[in-house]
């Protein structure tokens, strides 16, 4: 099992946001947002599933969820269902998005497009998901 630090853990976060600081993961360690920590020997450390947590709580506070509803959200979740909302975290990175394109498909359907693919390749995807959602089949 690796283990880390509270400094290694914000060191590994803060490549994916550059915000975060040691403060802060102390106050979600200490509000009990993040898990207990483990005890390995006779010291309390965090491991990769802190790491997994910390991500779903930066992705999910860039929706605009406050801490509250991300601790009772998180609380109801999987370690599978949390790793999987915080691979997310780079499509709520504001610059990212700002650069990006978003094409409303369906009301329940949206998906965003890099500006560097071209407009052929931006229109095609388009009519493909747009077909796929109406059932259509070539």
């Amino acid at each position: 099992m690796d283990t880390f630090t509270a400094k290694q853990v914000t060191e590994i976060i803060q490549l994916d946001d550059a915000k975060m600081n040691l403060r802060t993961v102390r106050y979600y360690t200490q509000i009990g947002i993040l898990p207990p920590l483990e005890l390995v020997g006779n010291k309390r450390v965090y491991t990769k599933k802190h790491v997994q947590y910390l991500r779903a709580i930066i992705t999910l506070s860039r929706t605009g969820e406050t801490l509250a509803a991300i601790q009772e959200k998180l609380s109801n979740l999987s370690m599978e269902e949390i790793e999987k909302i915080g691979d997310q975290i780079n499509l709520f990175n504001p610059g990212r998005i700002l650069e990006s394109e978003t094409h409303q498909i369906t009301e329940d359907v949206a998906i965003t497009l890099s500006p560097r693919l071209s407009e052929e390749v931006k229109q095609k995807v388009i009519e493909s998901v747009s077909m796929l959602l109406r059932g259509d089949r070539d």
